[in-house]
């Protein structure tokens, strides 16, 4: 009988014991799962078209927001914080600071269980045209909240192409200030294809304003490039087998024109007219050219030391 009672008493401490600690941890179960779904309330991923990239030329980052609050929700600058920011380290885990007078990113709102994209070119944002990797994360600042939110940490490469051409032409109209643009052709080897590109730029003032992709190229195939009367850069190269690619390029770095060519009997090329005009002779036109009027965004000067196209 006094072994039951002992037996029946041992019982009470042990359930007194665990309700007690069942007291102490709910509370802090409770926080945790609460952290949790607060954490949960905004999603977001970042993602990069590739790992390497040229230096100046766009580094397009495509941020998706999922609104996982329940409720519709509006994304707003507040607190002296910018909803959409990004945190961007060198090589040498040194953070890369933003650019001065970069353009902030509008509201955003975003219908419960919605999820948005956006694209953000980080080039005019941030001087990430060093040679090197670059770690970048975004964060999305909930107001609602007054928390951020982040996404993962990916890597993008800058690096240089290999100059194959180039050439100096003044500005007409410069009303005699002697001003100049280099135009530069460069390829890039990527594991699966190589690349053909343009750089426009002013060498006496270190300004870039343009770099960018003219699109596949076949390496053992010379592209063709010529310079017309209003000093507007002509590009005719082989993007694949019997299939050819044209563009016409501003000063300022504009694509002005674009279109594509088929080899038949004859191969396509670039001839001068009697006025100083360039055309494509030869081939026949496949996809007719196309104006694109598009400039650019002129980007930050080129640092001192930074390598030029000459090496």
């Amino acid at each position: 009988m006094t072994r039951l009672f002992r037996s029946c008493v041992a019982c009470v401490r042990i359930r007194r014991s665990h309700t007690d600690n069942l007291r102490r941890i709910l509370p802090w179960f409770c926080i945790f799962v609460f952290a949790a779904a607060a954490e949960a309330q905004v999603q977001v991923d970042l993602k990069f078209k590739r790992l390497q990239y040229i230096a100046y030329e766009p580094v397009v980052a495509t941020v998706a927001i999922t609104n996982l609050a329940g409720r519709d929700i509006e994304l707003h600058d507040a607190d002296g914080q910018s909803w959409l920011g990004f945190e961007i380290t060198g090589s040498e885990e040194q953070p890369i600071a933003p650019l001065s007078g970069a353009n902030r990113e509008p509201p955003l709102k975003i219908q419960a269980g919605q999820r948005v994209t956006r694209q953000i070119d980080l080039t005019p944002l941030y001087p990430v045209h060093e040679f090197g990797a670059y770690h970048v994360r975004t964060n999305v600042y909930f107001a609602d909240l007054g928390k951020f939110f982040y996404s993962g940490t990916r890597v993008f490469e800058v690096t240089d192409a290999r100059p194959i051409w180039q050439q100096t032409v003044g500005v007409p109209g410069a009303g005699g200030s002697d001003e100049v643009r280099t135009y530069s052709l460069m390829t890039n080897r990527f594991p699966d294809h190589t690349s053909l590109y343009v750089r426009v730029q002013n060498k006496e003032t270190g300004v870039v304003y343009a770099t960018y992709s003219l699109g596949r190229t076949i390496s053992f195939e010379q592209p063709q490039a010529e310079i017309d009367r209003a000093n507007q850069l002509h590009v005719l190269h082989c993007a694949a087998p019997r299939a050819w690619s044209y563009a016409r390029i501003g000063l300022n770095g504009e694509l002005l024109e674009h279109s594509s060519f088929m080899e038949t009997k004859t191969r396509p090329h670039l001839v001068h007219s009697g006025g100083g005009e360039v055309a494509v002779r030869g081939g026949m036109v496949e996809a007719p050219a196309q104006s694109s009027g598009s400039k650019a965004p002129k980007l930050s000067a080129r640092p001192p030391g930074a390598p030029t196209d000459d090496r």
